[in-house]
């Protein structure tokens, strides 16, 4: 990389920053809420880890202390070890009332030695039913993994490990609507899910192997939060283009994302054809990147 390439990069990072506020690795015991599962979360080791954890009564779940409106969320999970069928771990930015916005990870558990499925989701308005869903390149049970939202006004990107793996894009002058003024708080939560959640709900949880864990450290925030003063109606003054130079979809980026879709994706409902025999939804004609 020259240095007028560098220098343009490191500028649009200071922009970034001066924009969403610092980026900060964020205390558990500062920053979330235990909010139900009594003693099955756990926040420990100085409020730089926290675990949730699921037995046969309960699961357990917690939130944000703060409501964020665009910017980046990091955070890094150990999902349930050995056989996690029936078990459902989430990470999620979500907003409340009926016509709520969320951005969604959920990991699907499944028998010893095969693969989680990760489901991603987004709802805009109170409406969903955008699900994609990919294998995971990687045990994500062994080590601890990140996985990240960026949400800004132009779209919204998931990745694991900084490789994007979903995009969906602002479509709002095609009459979709898109997650934008409404401030959304982080939750996660793990519970019991086997009705549906490992092969439509053919395998049930073993309860022999509970208390079911997932662990997780390394939060951090760049973001617009609220409770600083945000204004619900900002904007991103940085154009598309800037934001591929600063990071998430540079050309190295859309390769991975295309990598990604193409050896790891097991659904999007942007090429079901049972579902949607009339046509696809008008966002699935710029989901490609």
């Amino acid at each position: 990389m020259g240095q007028s390439s560098s220098f343009t990069t490191i500028m649009v990072a200071v922009l970034l920053v001066m924009m969403f506020g610092s980026a900060y690795s964020g205390n558990f015991f500062n920053e979330f809420d235990l909010t139900w599962g009594d003693h099955r979360g756990k926040i420990f080791n100085g409020g730089n880890m926290l675990s949730l954890s699921l037995d046969r009564v309960s699961g357990s779940g917690f939130k944000s202390k703060k409501e964020y409106l665009f910017g980046r969320i990091d955070m890094q999970l150990k999902l349930v070890a050995g056989n996690s069928a029936g078990t459902v771990t989430t990470y999620y930015l979500s907003s409340q009332g009926a016509t709520h916005d969320e951005i969604d990870f959920e990991f699907l558990g499944n028998e010893t030695g095969k693969p989680y499925v990760l489901h991603t989701n987004v709802f805009a308005q109170g409406k969903g039913n955008r699900e994609q869903q990919f294998y995971l390149w990687f045990d994500p049970t062994k080590n601890f993994h990140t996985y990240s939202i960026v949400w800004r006004p132009q779209h919204i990107i998931f990745l694991v490990d900084n490789l994007p793996i979903r995009v969906f894009n602002n479509a709002e002058k095609l009459g979709v609507p898109f997650p934008k003024n409404q401030p959304m708080m982080i939750y996660s939560s793990l519970w019991n899910a086997d009705d549906w959640a490992t092969r439509g709900g053919l395998v049930k949880t073993d309860w022999s192997k509970a208390p079911f864990t997932a662990y997780y450290r390394g939060f951090n925030a760049a973001a617009c939060t609220v409770s600083s003063g945000c204004d619900p109606k900002f904007k991103t003054s940085l154009s598309d283009s800037e934001l591929q130079t600063a990071n998430e979809l540079n050309a190295y980026g859309r390769r991975r994302l295309r990598w990604v879709q193409k050896y790891f994706m097991i659904y999007n409902y942007c090429s079901d054809l049972k579902r949607f025999p009339r046509g696809f939804p008008p966002e699935c004609r710029r989901s490609r990147v």
